[in-house]
């Protein structure tokens, strides 16, 4: 498929391109409709990942914005914003990274992880000194 739009200013014709369609069974009309111009040889479940990833991406973006304040900045100028994002795809890194370090399935409280037992000598802080009891 080729997308005519403005194909008379151009003096080649735009590159074809997949015309991909979601129909779900039951209903009588697409629901979602995507143009892509991945190489003719992608296979057909390789262009539906590709489609849907889409999603993942825009959900990503909202937590950005929402959970670690990408949308929080207020300067006038690029190289504010660009330091501001910098450190909020760092932190959002850092907090996707920590949260695949879990399986979902994992019950609060029982993560598998263990605490290293103390050293023999070990005394909390604060706490008396067993070798100066009266």
């Amino acid at each position: 498929m080729r997308v005519a739009h403005r194909d008379y200013e151009r003096t080649e014709p735009h590159s074809e391109e997949w015309l991909l369609i979601e129909w779900p069974k039951g209903e009588s009309e697409p629901a979602k409709y995507w143009l892509s111009t991945l190489p003719a040889a992608t296979k057909l479940k390789d262009l539906v990942k590709m489609a849907k990833h889409r999603w993942i991406i825009e959900r990503d973006y909202e937590e950005l914005k929402q959970e670690v304040g990408l949308g929080h900045y207020e300067g006038r100028g690029w190289r504010g914003f660009h330091h501001h994002a910098t450190l909020c795809i760092a932190a959002y890194g850092f907090l996707i990274a920590e949260r695949n370090r879990f399986s979902p399935s994992a019950h609060v409280g029982n993560v598998g992880l263990c605490a290293p037992e103390p050293r023999p000598n070990y005394r909390p802080r604060g706490s008396p000194d067993p070798s100066r009891t009266t």
